[in-house]
């Protein structure tokens, strides 16, 4: 189902069915880290990401003034790379559509796809309210609705981690499915070594994680990954979150006894302290390897 901004919502979404596969084991030898985060893996094992966790989490996030963005960062990254003007962009799990919404100001022809129709309502709430020309599909990411080499690029945020390995592969040939020929594959993803990893699969193993399962990548696994497939690497990066993850848990937990504090607080002479250390760091190998988030741009060739 396809519509533009202007068009009434309506139509039936196909709900993703994820596998299982047996988690990790923790050898032996395993230093402390390692050993608790295997741990915690196994009590995670039988965990999904399922459709009525997106549901409720948009849900809880109609007001997206008051949900952390990313900033731009996969459309910084993007323009390094290539010029998106003309361009035929397609994002997938697109959620609030904000990554993909500055593509449109650049001149992409921009397509926003979710398979929740929360999402879908914020999204097209968004365009209407900016006058965004987008185009907003409710579909099934594993059976794009598109012909094959229909897009120029095509870019996810938050969205493999979420699927094992045998549906995430699935979903990645999906993406080169409708890619053009020389067209770029962004993925977006939590890196693996950042103590955001052990407290996200300690949740998990409580039954308390918001999105029900989700894994994390190092830099090379996704590279690998990607390379496997047939996608060559030409670009990658990492970029340290602020504000701060514990700041933003902070917040969250307040939130829950109505306590507000900013979204996006800008202490004098500190936050400037923090500004320059990340600038000094950006698009180096350390941000790409300590940051909770980090990319791999791959080309179809």
């Amino acid at each position: 189902m396809m519509y533009h901004t202007s068009a009434d919502p309506k139509g039936h979404f196909v709900k993703a069915s994820l596998c299982e596969t047996p988690c990790l084991q923790a050898g032996a030898q395993c230093d402390n880290y390692v050993f608790l985060r295997s741990l915690l893996v196994r009590l995670a094992t039988m965990k999904e990401a399922r459709l009525e966790h997106w549901d409720n989490f948009w849900e809880k996030k109609q007001d997206v003034k008051e949900v952390y963005s990313n900033s731009d960062r996969v459309v910084r990254n993007l323009v390094k790379v290539t010029d998106v003007k003309g361009k035929k962009i397609l994002e997938i799990g697109a959620g609030t559509g904000r990554d993909s919404f500055p593509l449109v100001e650049l001149g992409a022809i921009v397509y926003q796809l979710d398979y929740s129709m929360n999402s879908l309502k914020i999204m097209k709430k968004i365009a209407d309210d900016e006058k965004m020309d987008v185009r907003i599909i409710g579909g099934d990411t594993f059976m794009l609705p598109f012909k094959d080499g229909s897009f120029d690029i095509i870019f996810h945020q938050g969205l493999l981690e979420h699927f094992r390995t045998e549906k995430a592969t699935a979903l990645l040939k999906e993406n080169i499915r409708v890619l053009k020929s020389g067209g770029l594959l962004c993925v977006d993803v939590p890196q693996r070594y950042h103590i955001y990893t052990l407290i996200k699969t300690f949740l998990i193993s409580i039954n308390k994680w918001f999105a029900g399962w989700e894994r994390s990548f190092s830099v090379p696994e996704l590279k690998n990954e990607m390379e496997k497939l047939g996608l060559k690497t030409v670009h990658t990066y990492g970029e340290w979150m602020y504000p701060s993850l514990f700041y933003r848990m902070t917040r969250e937990a307040l939130r829950t006894v109505h306590i507000k504090i900013p979204l996006n607080p800008k202490v004098p002479v500190l936050h400037g302290i923090r500004k320059s250390v990340r600038d000094s760091v950006k698009d180096t190998a350390l941000t790409t390897y300590t940051a909770l988030s980090m990319g791999v741009i791959g080309k179809k060739v």
